[in-house]
């Protein structure tokens, strides 16, 4: 039966407005959807501070409730410290649950114990990831687990994903939605000549700056050749970071690392005009950024697996190792109708994959069905409710 005011709550990312990294804008995304046809929304928001005087305060962003919750922590202990504190303050209140990412998933048991309904979005698979040391791995496999089984239903951006987790959950538990894209149509030249940079004279990636992201493979690569264009890696790059530190040796001139830009106008014009798009991630599901890329009409140069092969398909070309990856942007470089096919089949595959509207509908869907609404029901809904078009 259809609830008079249904209720959901975001948790698991760094709150919203999105300034962070995909997450928080697919949350924003969200919140902002289910508010505009009649959800209650909440969205849990992490505030740093060096002493708590107000652990849980709220205010109103267009029309969603902002819960902040206050941390006196750093690192990896302040997001424990927020993923718990998130949890308490949710199962106080009537809602379903959206929990973006497992790696705090061992408090989503206190949620269980107090019948609180949990969608989990269950993200990568994080214990996969080379950078994690033994002890962080244990932690994230266990989590993995805990999240699989206290969760009402878990979600897979990616059909690998999916299978990953048939072996923890029967699949009658488990949605395949996967993240969604703004089509970019055109865009401004200025932010892209104030990087020194000139419109289609450039390659561009856009990533955490992670060995399982093939950057500094991919800096080898361009710096292999003299290039008639420029390379650009936007990420943040720390002086202590030996991983970081190798990427700024092996970078010659024709490298551009202006550091991270979270300003979205800016990171939509550098990949609107970028030549193509480099793509090195190797563990994961479907990639935002990725996404972001076919979107944009961007040509890919991808690592050779099954996540970025069945998210780019046609829009890519695919590269193994350090030699490939110079090889294939040589050719990106050189062939006009390679870039200008490959840019077609991107807009094709994100039209057909990776719409918004698609998306939070089927998130919406989600979570009436644990609220009890039947899929005709939520067919009625989708065809009256507000902003619907």
């Amino acid at each position: 039966m259809m609830p008079k005011t249904p209720s959901i709550l975001i948790l698991g990312t760094r709150g919203i407005p999105a300034s962070h990294g995909g997450f928080e804008t697919f949350a924003e995304k969200l919140a902002l959807f289910l508010a505009g046809r009649g959800w209650k929304v909440g969205v849990y928001c992490q505030e740093e501070v060096e002493r708590v005087d107000q652990r849980v305060r709220s205010e109103t962003w267009r029309g969603i409730e902002l819960i902040h919750i206050q941390v006196a922590s750093k690192g990896p202990r302040a997001t424990l410290e927020f993923d718990w504190q998130c949890v308490r303050d949710a199962a106080r209140r009537s809602a379903v649950c959206l929990v973006l990412g497992y790696n705090g998933a061992l408090f989503l048991i206190w949620l269980r114990l107090m019948q609180r309904k949990i969608i989990t979005n269950m993200d990568g698979i994080e214990w996969r990831r080379p950078k994690w040391g033994i002890a962080a791995r244990t932690w994230f496999w266990l989590n993995e687990w805990i999240a699989a089984w206290t969760s009402h239903r878990l979600v897979a951006d990616h059909p690998r994903i999916a299978d990953h987790l048939s072996t923890r959950r029967p699949r009658k538990a488990i949605a395949t939605i996967p993240y969604g894209g703004d089509p970019v149509t055109s865009a401004p030249e200025a932010p892209v000549r104030a990087l020194g940079l000139e419109p289609g004279k450039y390659l561009v990636s856009i990533a955490r700056i992670e060995p399982d992201n093939n950057i500094l493979p991919i800096v080898e690569a361009f710096c292999r050749a003299k290039r008639d264009v420029k390379l650009v890696v936007l990420g943040t790059l720390l002086d202590e970071n030996p991983y970081h530190v190798a990427i700024r040796k092996a970078a010659n001139e024709t490298v551009v690392l202006p550091g991270a830009i979270y300003d979205q106008p800016t990171v939509k014009a550098l990949r609107y005009h970028a030549r193509a798009y480099l793509h090195g991630h190797t563990v994961g599901g479907t990639n935002p950024s990725l996404v972001e890329a076919l979107a944009a009409g961007n040509m890919v140069i991808a690592h050779d697996n099954p996540y970025n092969r069945w998210v780019a398909g046609a829009a890519a070309i695919y590269f193994t190792d350090t030699d490939s990856c110079s090889d294939r942007m040589q050719q990106a470089i050189d062939d006009d109708e390679l870039v200008r096919t490959c840019g077609q089949a991107a807009r094709a595959r994100a039209q057909e994959a990776f719409r918004w509207d698609d998306v939070l509908l089927a998130y919406e869907k989600e979570a009436y069905r644990l609220l009890g609404v039947t899929n005709t029901e939520a067919m009625a809904i989708d065809d009256t409710s507000p902003g619907t078009a």
